[in-house]
């Protein structure tokens, strides 16, 4: 991962996981938000609120179990993580030492899995990798994704250095756009279909 010092400052704001899922599906949600202060009320979406309520009930459930498929030694649940350095925050569903000694993130998805993975998602687990490694000191090699509507299906999802380096790319080019930066509009038209800022978004 890159070495360069912090780009983050204390008058900018923490950039988290939920902002980047966001980001990612399309950069102009940022700007809108962000930079307009025009929100999505997101809070009558069923997925969003469903996914939520699996987060609570999970956090008050089987607290002591340790998954022996992913080789846990011990876990900790509702894990706020920060990185200083990087400017990002956000609370890991799970955070899990592993018997190798490395540490791993497990997030819990309402949601199914069709053998191929969002790379929202993947960059979410990385967000966490970065701050698990600089609150912990030790290395994140790997996380792992929880489908709830699947039968509580494990998917296990490999992090590295350039997993990581890319995710840096993203909170830079974040950054940009909480400047005031204009970013281009999603080459998926597919998403504008039932885009909550479809009236008022610029099709350039």
């Amino acid at each position: 991962m890159k070495s360069s010092q912090s780009f983050f400052n204390e008058n900018q704001c923490y950039i988290t996981p939920s902002d980047m899922i966001e980001f990612l599906y399309c950069k102009r949600f940022i700007y809108y938000m962000k930079c307009l202060g025009i929100g999505q009320n997101e809070e009558k979406r069923f997925k969003v609120m469903m996914g939520r309520e699996i987060h609570k009930k999970r956090g008050e459930q089987n607290k002591n179990y340790l998954p022996k498929k992913i080789g846990s030694t011990g876990k900790m649940i509702g894990v706020n993580l920060v990185s200083e350095k990087y400017g990002i925050r956000g609370s890991a569903d799970e955070v899990h030492t592993l018997i190798d000694g490395t540490m791993a993130p497990l997030d819990y998805k309402f949601a199914t899995y069709d053998e191929r993975l969002f790379k929202t998602y993947k960059n979410q687990l990385v967000m966490y990798a970065i701050m698990i490694e600089e609150n912990f000191g030790a290395q994140v090699q790997k996380g792992f994704l929880v489908y709830c509507r699947e039968e509580n299906r494990l998917v296990e999802v490999c992090v590295t250095e350039e997993d990581k380096d890319k995710v840096c790319s993203y909170i830079e080019e974040y950054r940009r756009v909480l400047d005031g930066y204009y970013p281009e509009a999603t080459k998926q038209k597919s998403k504008c279909l039932d885009c909550c800022y479809g009236n008022i978004c610029i099709k350039i």
